[in-house]
Protein backbone atom coordinates (compact mmCIF):
# COMPACT_ATOMS: atom_id res chain seq x y z
CA UNK A 1 0.00 0.00 0.00
CA UNK A 2 2.90 2.35 0.79
CA UNK A 3 4.34 1.75 -2.69
CA UNK A 4 0.99 2.58 -4.29
CA UNK A 5 0.74 5.83 -2.31
CA UNK A 6 4.30 6.77 -3.30
CA UNK A 7 3.64 6.09 -6.99
CA UNK A 8 0.35 7.99 -6.86
CA UNK A 9 2.18 10.97 -5.35
CA UNK A 10 4.71 10.96 -8.19
CA UNK A 11 1.90 10.70 -10.73
CA UNK A 12 0.12 13.62 -9.11
CA UNK A 13 3.20 15.84 -9.40
CA UNK A 14 3.54 14.97 -13.08
CA UNK A 15 -0.12 15.79 -13.73
CA UNK A 16 0.32 19.13 -11.95
CA UNK A 17 3.33 19.91 -14.11
CA UNK A 18 1.42 19.04 -17.27
CA UNK A 19 -1.59 21.07 -16.14
CA UNK A 20 0.66 24.02 -15.43
CA UNK A 21 2.12 23.72 -18.90
CA UNK A 22 -1.36 23.52 -20.43
CA UNK A 23 -2.40 26.75 -18.78
CA UNK A 24 0.54 28.49 -20.43
CA UNK A 25 0.20 26.83 -23.81
CA UNK A 26 -3.47 26.66 -24.56
CA UNK A 27 -4.65 27.13 -28.10
CA UNK A 28 -6.50 30.30 -28.96
CA UNK A 29 -9.99 30.34 -27.48
CA UNK A 30 -8.90 28.23 -24.53
CA UNK A 31 -11.48 26.78 -22.21
CA UNK A 32 -11.30 22.98 -22.53
CA UNK A 33 -8.47 20.55 -21.69
CA UNK A 34 -7.30 20.82 -25.30
CA UNK A 35 -7.40 24.59 -25.32
CA UNK A 36 -10.18 24.45 -27.92
CA UNK A 37 -13.65 25.77 -27.20
CA UNK A 38 -16.95 26.40 -28.97
CA UNK A 39 -16.12 29.96 -29.99
CA UNK A 40 -12.91 28.88 -31.73
CA UNK A 41 -14.74 26.15 -33.64
CA UNK A 42 -16.89 28.93 -35.10
CA UNK A 43 -13.77 30.52 -36.64
CA UNK A 44 -13.70 27.73 -39.24
CA UNK A 45 -16.86 29.16 -40.78
CA UNK A 46 -18.49 26.95 -43.40
CA UNK A 47 -15.66 24.41 -43.37
CA UNK A 48 -17.20 21.38 -41.64
CA UNK A 49 -14.53 18.78 -42.38
CA UNK A 50 -10.74 18.90 -42.61
CA UNK A 51 -7.51 17.32 -41.40
CA UNK A 52 -4.24 19.18 -40.88
CA UNK A 53 -0.93 19.46 -39.09
CA UNK A 54 -0.80 22.34 -36.65
CA UNK A 55 1.67 24.09 -34.39
CA UNK A 56 0.74 26.15 -31.34
CA UNK A 57 3.20 28.87 -30.40
CA UNK A 58 3.01 30.79 -27.12
CA UNK A 59 4.71 34.18 -26.75
CA UNK A 60 5.36 36.19 -23.61
CA UNK A 61 4.71 39.91 -23.17
CA UNK A 62 7.94 40.67 -25.04
CA UNK A 63 6.78 38.48 -27.95
CA UNK A 64 9.43 35.85 -27.23
CA UNK A 65 8.48 32.21 -27.68
CA UNK A 66 8.01 30.26 -24.46
CA UNK A 67 6.30 27.16 -25.87
CA UNK A 68 5.91 25.32 -29.17
CA UNK A 69 3.49 22.41 -29.51
CA UNK A 70 3.04 20.30 -32.70
CA UNK A 71 -0.38 18.71 -33.16
CA UNK A 72 -2.40 16.53 -35.50
CA UNK A 73 -5.79 18.17 -35.93
CA UNK A 74 -9.07 17.11 -37.51
CA UNK A 75 -12.63 18.42 -37.53
CA UNK A 76 -15.88 16.80 -38.61
CA UNK A 77 -19.27 18.50 -38.18
CA UNK A 78 -18.08 20.52 -35.14
CA UNK A 79 -16.46 17.47 -33.58
CA UNK A 80 -12.73 17.98 -32.98
CA UNK A 81 -9.83 15.56 -32.54
CA UNK A 82 -6.37 16.73 -31.45
CA UNK A 83 -3.37 14.40 -31.09
CA UNK A 84 -0.37 15.39 -29.00
CA UNK A 85 3.03 13.83 -28.24
CA UNK A 86 4.37 15.41 -25.06
CA UNK A 87 7.95 14.44 -25.96
CA UNK A 88 7.76 16.77 -28.99
CA UNK A 89 6.85 19.84 -26.94
CA UNK A 90 9.41 22.59 -26.57
CA UNK A 91 8.61 24.59 -23.45
CA UNK A 92 10.22 26.34 -20.51
CA UNK A 93 7.20 25.24 -18.47
CA UNK A 94 7.74 21.49 -18.84
CA UNK A 95 10.83 19.97 -17.20
CA UNK A 96 12.71 17.06 -18.80
CA UNK A 97 12.07 14.85 -15.77
CA UNK A 98 8.31 15.46 -16.10
CA UNK A 99 8.39 14.44 -19.77
CA UNK A 100 10.41 11.34 -18.87
CA UNK A 101 7.93 10.49 -16.13
CA UNK A 102 4.97 10.82 -18.47
CA UNK A 103 6.66 8.63 -21.07
CA UNK A 104 7.56 5.97 -18.52
CA UNK A 105 3.98 5.83 -17.25
CA UNK A 106 2.44 5.66 -20.70
CA UNK A 107 0.95 9.18 -20.60
CA UNK A 108 3.06 10.92 -23.25
CA UNK A 109 0.62 10.24 -26.10
CA UNK A 110 -2.59 12.19 -25.61
CA UNK A 111 -5.68 12.42 -27.81
CA UNK A 112 -8.42 14.93 -27.00
CA UNK A 113 -11.84 14.63 -28.60
CA UNK A 114 -14.42 17.38 -28.25
CA UNK A 115 -18.02 16.25 -28.75
CA UNK A 116 -20.41 19.24 -28.53
CA UNK A 117 -23.30 16.96 -29.50
CA UNK A 118 -22.65 14.87 -26.38
CA UNK A 119 -21.60 17.89 -24.29
CA UNK A 120 -18.41 16.06 -23.40
CA UNK A 121 -14.66 16.00 -23.94
CA UNK A 122 -12.66 12.77 -23.95
CA UNK A 123 -8.97 12.83 -23.03
CA UNK A 124 -7.48 9.55 -24.22
CA UNK A 125 -4.19 7.87 -23.23
CA UNK A 126 -3.61 5.13 -25.86
CA UNK A 127 -0.62 3.53 -24.08
CA UNK A 128 -2.76 3.03 -20.99
CA UNK A 129 -5.88 2.04 -22.96
CA UNK A 130 -7.75 4.53 -20.78
CA UNK A 131 -9.64 7.79 -21.13
CA UNK A 132 -11.14 10.56 -19.05
CA UNK A 133 -14.73 11.58 -19.74
CA UNK A 134 -15.16 15.27 -18.92
CA UNK A 135 -18.47 17.18 -19.10
CA UNK A 136 -18.47 20.26 -21.32
CA UNK A 137 -19.29 23.44 -19.40
CA UNK A 138 -22.82 24.62 -20.14
CA UNK A 139 -21.61 27.97 -21.46
CA UNK A 140 -19.54 26.09 -24.07
CA UNK A 141 -22.41 24.02 -25.42
CA UNK A 142 -24.67 27.08 -25.34
CA UNK A 143 -22.35 28.94 -27.73
CA UNK A 144 -22.70 26.23 -30.36
CA UNK A 145 -26.44 25.86 -29.93
CA UNK A 146 -27.20 29.60 -29.97
CA UNK A 147 -25.50 30.47 -33.30
CA UNK A 148 -23.32 33.31 -31.99
CA UNK A 149 -22.81 36.56 -33.87
CA UNK A 150 -19.56 36.65 -35.89
CA UNK A 151 -18.12 39.99 -36.99
CA UNK A 152 -15.12 40.06 -39.33
CA UNK A 153 -13.19 43.23 -40.22
CA UNK A 154 -10.38 43.08 -42.83
CA UNK A 155 -6.99 44.44 -41.75
CA UNK A 156 -4.99 43.85 -44.92
CA UNK A 157 -3.42 41.20 -47.16
CA UNK A 158 -0.56 38.87 -46.23
CA UNK A 159 0.91 35.59 -47.44
CA UNK A 160 1.18 32.55 -45.16
CA UNK A 161 3.29 29.62 -46.42
CA UNK A 162 2.64 30.67 -50.02
CA UNK A 163 -1.13 31.08 -49.55
CA UNK A 164 -2.67 34.53 -50.21
CA UNK A 165 -4.58 35.51 -47.08
CA UNK A 166 -6.83 38.27 -45.82
CA UNK A 167 -5.88 39.28 -42.30
CA UNK A 168 -9.06 39.82 -40.28
CA UNK A 169 -10.09 40.96 -36.85
CA UNK A 170 -12.85 38.59 -35.73
CA UNK A 171 -15.32 38.92 -32.86
CA UNK A 172 -17.49 35.97 -31.82
CA UNK A 173 -20.26 36.95 -29.42
CA UNK A 174 -22.94 34.66 -28.03
CA UNK A 175 -26.29 35.55 -26.49
CA UNK A 176 -24.67 34.78 -23.13
CA UNK A 177 -22.24 37.65 -23.86
CA UNK A 178 -19.25 35.35 -24.10
CA UNK A 179 -16.83 36.92 -26.55
CA UNK A 180 -13.76 35.70 -28.39
CA UNK A 181 -11.56 38.26 -30.09
CA UNK A 182 -9.04 36.88 -32.56
CA UNK A 183 -6.94 37.80 -35.56
CA UNK A 184 -7.22 35.30 -38.41
CA UNK A 185 -5.39 34.87 -41.70
CA UNK A 186 -7.99 33.43 -44.09
CA UNK A 187 -6.55 31.80 -47.22
CA UNK A 188 -8.43 32.70 -50.41
CA UNK A 189 -7.15 29.55 -52.17
CA UNK A 190 -8.29 27.29 -49.30
CA UNK A 191 -12.01 28.09 -49.03
CA UNK A 192 -11.28 31.07 -46.75
CA UNK A 193 -9.77 28.66 -44.21
CA UNK A 194 -8.15 30.39 -41.16
CA UNK A 195 -4.59 29.26 -41.83
CA UNK A 196 -3.37 31.16 -38.78
CA UNK A 197 -5.26 32.25 -35.66
CA UNK A 198 -3.89 34.58 -33.01
CA UNK A 199 -5.35 35.58 -29.65
CA UNK A 200 -4.04 37.53 -26.68
CA UNK A 201 -4.86 36.86 -23.03
CA UNK A 202 -3.39 39.49 -20.70
CA UNK A 203 0.37 39.34 -21.44
CA UNK A 204 0.34 36.05 -23.34
CA UNK A 205 -0.13 35.65 -27.09
CA UNK A 206 -1.15 32.29 -28.58
CA UNK A 207 -0.76 31.51 -32.29
CA UNK A 208 -1.92 28.38 -34.06
CA UNK A 209 -0.78 27.80 -37.64
CA UNK A 210 -2.14 25.00 -39.83
CA UNK A 211 -0.25 23.16 -42.56
CA UNK A 212 -1.09 20.35 -44.98
CA UNK A 213 -4.78 21.26 -44.80
CA UNK A 214 -6.97 18.72 -46.56
CA UNK A 215 -10.72 19.05 -46.91
CA UNK A 216 -11.41 15.37 -46.42
CA UNK A 217 -13.72 13.72 -43.92
CA UNK A 218 -11.98 11.76 -41.23
CA UNK A 219 -13.45 8.43 -40.20
CA UNK A 220 -16.32 9.18 -37.74
CA UNK A 221 -14.93 6.43 -35.50
CA UNK A 222 -11.92 8.69 -34.86
CA UNK A 223 -14.21 10.95 -32.82
CA UNK A 224 -15.27 8.20 -30.42
CA UNK A 225 -13.33 6.81 -27.43
CA UNK A 226 -11.83 3.47 -28.50
CA UNK A 227 -13.74 0.32 -27.65
CA UNK A 228 -12.29 -1.65 -24.78
CA UNK A 229 -10.63 1.35 -23.12
CA UNK A 230 -11.26 1.95 -19.41
CA UNK A 231 -13.47 4.98 -18.73
CA UNK A 232 -12.36 7.17 -15.80
CA UNK A 233 -14.37 10.07 -14.38
CA UNK A 234 -11.48 12.15 -13.01
CA UNK A 235 -7.69 12.38 -12.97
CA UNK A 236 -7.32 11.05 -9.44
CA UNK A 237 -9.15 7.83 -10.30
CA UNK A 238 -6.88 7.41 -13.33
CA UNK A 239 -3.73 8.15 -11.31
CA UNK A 240 -4.56 5.57 -8.66
CA UNK A 241 -5.21 2.93 -11.34
CA UNK A 242 -1.88 3.66 -13.06
CA UNK A 243 -0.07 3.62 -9.70
CA UNK A 244 -1.50 0.19 -8.87
CA UNK A 245 -0.55 -1.10 -12.31
CA UNK A 246 2.98 0.28 -11.90
CA UNK A 247 3.42 -1.47 -8.56
CA UNK A 248 1.98 -4.76 -9.82
CA UNK A 249 4.25 -4.86 -12.87
CA UNK A 250 7.44 -3.60 -11.18
CA UNK A 251 10.18 -6.19 -10.54
CA UNK A 252 10.41 -7.37 -6.93
CA UNK A 253 13.18 -5.36 -5.24
CA UNK A 254 13.60 -8.10 -2.62
CA UNK A 255 13.33 -11.43 -4.45
CA UNK A 256 13.29 -14.61 -2.35
CA UNK A 257 16.72 -16.19 -1.72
Amino acid sequence: MKQIAQTAKILASVFVALTGFSAAAQMPGSGSPTGMDAAMIKLFGNVNAFTAKANVQVLDKEKKETTSVPLDFSLLDQKVRVELDVTQIKSKQLAEEDVAGLKQMGLAQIISIIRPDKKATYVIYPSQKSFLRMPMPKEESDVLEANPKIEKSPLGKETIDGHPCTKNKVMVTSSQSKTLEATTWNASDLKDFPLQIETTDKETTSIIRFKDVRFTKADPAQFEPPAGYTDYKDQMELMVAIAKKSVNTAPDSNPPK
